[in-house]
């Protein structure tokens, strides 16, 4: 399905959880077990474009950037909780919060900005050393007793590569937020690879993702 800034909705739900980002053609689950977040999920899976805004909490409101995903998956537990998967579509600008009578948050939204990030063809990141860049993963992982698939990461594209890192890593909400508000994947990168050697040389300590 291919989205286009006049095909998308200027109202959506929008879930804000700290620490967490989705980024352009990534994936991203989660498991759903709020009563307003499961009104929400079933609100949403009503309306064709199945779309919900992924967004972190900033001071007393919300960022001033967020990512919409489409609901691709979803499957009820025994207990009533809803694991679901979003496959991003765009990122978005957020206008403000609307006022209403549902128990969740919806924002008036801006996808203007973002015209890119429904292009179909994933951008490349030319500059980009994958030999040191993984070295300085494995040494970043390795103090942290992480692991992950190598052998997936060394055989990802550029873009899976930098925004599943982005995504995945225990970075601080800040950070993340930075990285998702980069305009090119050059620049998300070069953030990335900024933040891995900080933390290589003793910067301040990570925070842990929950999802």
């Amino acid at each position: 399905m291919v989205h286009r800034g006049r095909d998308l909705p200027g109202t959506i739900p929008l879930f804000p959880l700290p620490g967490v980002i989705l980024l352009p053609r990534a994936t991203l689950p989660l498991h759903i077990f709020e009563p307003r977040y499961l009104q929400m999920l079933e609100d949403t899976l009503k309306r064709p474009d199945r779309l919900i805004g992924m967004i972190q909490p900033h001071g007393d409101g919300l960022a001033r950037v967020g990512c919409a995903g489409r609901v691709v998956m979803f499957s009820e537990m025994d207990d009533g909780s809803m694991d679901i998967v979003l496959s991003a579509i765009s990122r978005f600008a957020l206008s403000e919060v609307e006022e209403g009578f549902a128990p969740y948050l919806r924002g008036r939204v801006d996808w203007t900005e973002f015209a890119a990030d429904r292009e179909q063809r994933r951008p490349t990141d030319p500059e980009m050393n994958r030999d040191a860049m993984m070295g300085r993963l494995g040494r970043y992982m390795e103090q942290r007793n992480l692991s992950t698939d190598w052998d997936a990461a060394r055989a990802a594209d550029d873009e899976t590569l930098i925004n599943s890192l982005s995504m995945l890593l225990p970075l601080t909400p800040e950070d993340k937020q930075a990285l998702l508000e980069a305009v090119s994947l050059p620049q998300r990168r070069e953030l990335l690879d900024g933040l891995l050697d900080f933390a290589l040389h003793g910067g301040a300590s990570d925070e842990e993702t929950v999802h």
